[in-house]
């Protein structure tokens, strides 16, 4: 493994090597948490392009199935799962146990098959249960004593787009994505 992933254990790396469904959550994950309102109300985000590619070459080289669950129900978040081809999303899941069980149901990739990328205890059902678990370096100290990974970016700046590096590389794709845009 490239010293670019040498905090990752060897746990980590093979448990990444096992992801076929990666699961994010979106508030302090895709998004830095913040909650910005505009003038009428309604609520913005603020996603990272870097972390948004990551997804997309998770996708396109290494074959793996993306999927949001998430707590807040918004709009835009829909918008950014559809422009990043993330084809299953759940907001406004207060109970995420409830639509993890759905997400396998309609996928058919078991528990084990799964890696989950988290911030906050109300991601640890989850996180529970998957394969291959993965906190945001900013997230909740609770939630970084459970996974495997904990990454260096913070949460809506480059920490989505690390932990999809890191499962490419595990999984032997990285190096053959990365000629595709040196060619």
């Amino acid at each position: 493994m490239a010293d670019r992933f040498s905090t990752a254990s060897a746990s980590a790396i093979a448990k990444a090597r096992q992801v076929r469904l990666m699961i994010f959550d979106v508030d302090g994950v895709l998004t830095d948490g913040g909650l910005y309102y505009g003038a009428d109300g309604e609520p913005i985000k603020r996603f990272n392009a870097l972390d948004g590619h990551g997804i997309k070459m998770l996708q396109q080289f290494g074959g793996i199935a993306t999927a949001i669950i998430t707590a807040r129900q918004s709009p835009i978040v829909l918008r950014r799962a559809k422009d990043l081809g993330i084809a299953h999303v759940f907001q406004g899941v207060h109970d995420k146990r409830i639509a993890f069980a759905q997400l396998l149901e309609q996928t058919g990739i078991p528990a084990s098959a799964c890696g989950y990328l988290g911030d906050d205890v109300i991601d640890l059902p989850v996180l529970t249960k998957v394969g291959f678990t993965a906190c945001v370096a900013n997230g909740h100290h609770d939630v970084k004593q459970r996974v495997d990974y904990i990454t260096e970016g913070v949460g809506g700046n480059g920490a989505a787009r690390e932990l999809c590096d890191l499962i490419l590389t595990a999984q032997g794709y990285y190096e053959a994505a990365l000629a595709g845009y040196l060619a």
